[in-house]
């Protein structure tokens, strides 16, 4: 099959009453979500209002932000290859935050009053802890994982996605439970005439465990990682049901050390082995990165080859640093907006290498020619976007350019930057300097997927800024002294 390469005005999408009911759908969804969210969040507000008061909530939320800050960044900084949609890491954490703390809420109450009915009072607070909320919260926090795997299954791309996502709902739900406990903690304060129960809670959860609730449902963000990456049903299945397992349990045992075997056996099982946990989960991630990192350094000369992306691009693309020093210098000379520009470009390309890397492996197959194709038309206007501000390649390299690099051509007088990707392409050719994509039927004996190969399907079009003028045929291979980006 031979797709367009994105050098220029991205095709235009079809205008259909389909289309723009799903954009209407992209746009309304998300804002009914958000509307939802925000009421379960004022009745979490309500309810424990009415257990610590309004001066405890407001302590509590205010301690409940200290450690919030630096979980929410470390799960940031994991996902710096391919950033997931800010809309979506919202979201998780106020499923975390508003929907899972209100349910964890109701239902937990609910089963402690039950089982003080049957087995007497003071047994509901123990068998609560241990045993009902473990499996409660997190199964509520992972329902938002299961969620994204039935109907936003292209945002996860790996293991790394589904820690990121899990991480993040589980933010949230810290968040909340910090100020039902910290709110509690300064009501008792305030009833015993004492001080201090604040800041021991705020030590305890929010300095020695901040990332508790995190690395319990990381479990269950690994088993989704892993089903997103699988062809088989029965592999999905089992290790989502896996990951949560292992989150209950992890759960139960810091719930019990804390409320059955004391202060020492508290610690003796936060050392011996939540400790341990958490930093295996810090090797796996990195582990991840790594192979993030080879997955995109693969991939990147192939859509070079193919006239996708330009030689020149390639070092810059395949390595963090240069990725963060080209989006530095431009941002330095050209100002936040191109900055911005060639960060989504960046993203593109990561996007385009994972999906050709998941698409070798087999795990996606039905709508691999139509992603292509999605990816691909996203590329073209992401790099549009970058290639029309000032200085968007130039910048990164100052007075030394990559071998074989040449001055891309100006625009021409007149040109302007592409339209928003919401907006409808103008009307009429395109400005000078840009060349339309070709699609054509795939001709006898063209692969599937990939790049275009040589001789097959509609040619490359040249002119865009940082590639070869018209009329010149790009190189068969890298330019001279080019070598691979390092591995991060």
């Amino acid at each position: 099959m031979a797709y367009p390469v994105p050098t220029g005005h991205p095709p235009a999408e079809p205008t259909t009453r389909l289309t723009h009911a799903a954009r209407r759908k992209g746009v309304l969804l998300p804002v009914v979500g958000l509307v939802a969210l925000g009421v379960c969040g004022l009745v979490v507000l309500g309810l424990v209002g009415t257990t610590v008061g309004p001066g405890g909530v407001l302590v509590g939320a205010l301690c409940a932000l200290l450690p919030v800050g630096p979980v929410v960044a470390t799960f940031l900084w994991i996902d710096r290859w391919e950033p997931e949609p800010p809309r979506m890491l919202l979201i998780a954490f106020l499923w975390g935050a508003c929907f899972a703390a209100l349910s964890a809420l109701i239902i937990n109450s609910s089963a402690a009053l039950a089982v003080d009915a049957l087995l007497g009072r003071g047994s509901g607070d123990v068998l609560g802890s241990v045993v009902i909320a473990p499996f409660v919260e997190e199964a509520l926090k992972g329902l938002f994982l299961v969620g994204l795997l039935i109907w936003r299954r292209r945002e996860f791309d790996g293991i790394v996605d589904g820690i990121v996502y899990a991480g993040l709902v589980a933010a949230g739900f810290a968040f909340t439970e910090n100020i039902l406990y910290l709110g509690r903690a300064f009501a008792e304060d305030a009833v015993a005439g004492q001080s201090g129960g604040v800041l021991a809670v705020l030590l305890l959860r929010g300095v020695f465990s901040p990332f508790a609730h995190p690395l319990f449902t990381a479990m269950t963000g690994i088993g989704a990682g892993i089903a997103a990456a699988s062809r088989s049903t029965a592999v999905r299945v089992l290790a989502v049901l896996a990951g949560y397992l292992v989150a209950v349990l992890l759960h139960a045992m810091w719930n019990g050390a804390a409320s059955v075997l004391g202060g020492t056996g508290f610690v003796q099982v936060y050392l011996v082995i939540m400790v341990p946990l958490f930093l295996g989960l810090t090797v796996v991630v990195l582990w991840q990165r790594r192979r993030e990192a080879r997955t995109v350094a693969e991939q990147l000369p192939s859509f070079a080859q193919a006239g996708w992306i330009a030689w020149s691009e390639v070092p810059l693309l395949g390595n963090l640093a240069k990725r963060r020093g080209w989006r530095r210098a431009v941002r330095q000379r050209s100002g936040p907006h191109a900055a911005r520009a060639v960060a989504e470009y960046q993203s593109a390309v990561t996007e385009l290498a994972f999906l050709r890397s998941r698409i070798a492996r087999g795990a996606v197959r039905d709508s691999a020619e139509d992603l292509m194709h999605e990816r691909l038309r996203a590329l073209a206007k992401a790099r549009a976007r970058a290639l029309g501000m000032p200085d968007a390649l130039t910048a990164a390299w100052g007075n030394q350019h990559p071998p074989g690099w040449t001055p891309p051509p100006a625009p021409a007088p007149g040109w302007a930057p592409p339209p928003h990707p919401f907006a409808s392409p103008p009307a009429g050719p395109p400005s000078q300097g840009y060349a339309t994509p070709g699609y054509g039927p795939p001709p006898p004996g063209a692969p599937v997927h990939g790049p275009p190969v040589p001789g097959h399907g509609p040619q490359p079009t040249y002119g865009a800024p940082g590639l070869p003028p018209r009329g010149q045929q790009p190189p068969p291979g890298p330019p001279p002294g080019w070598g691979p980006p390092p591995r991060r």
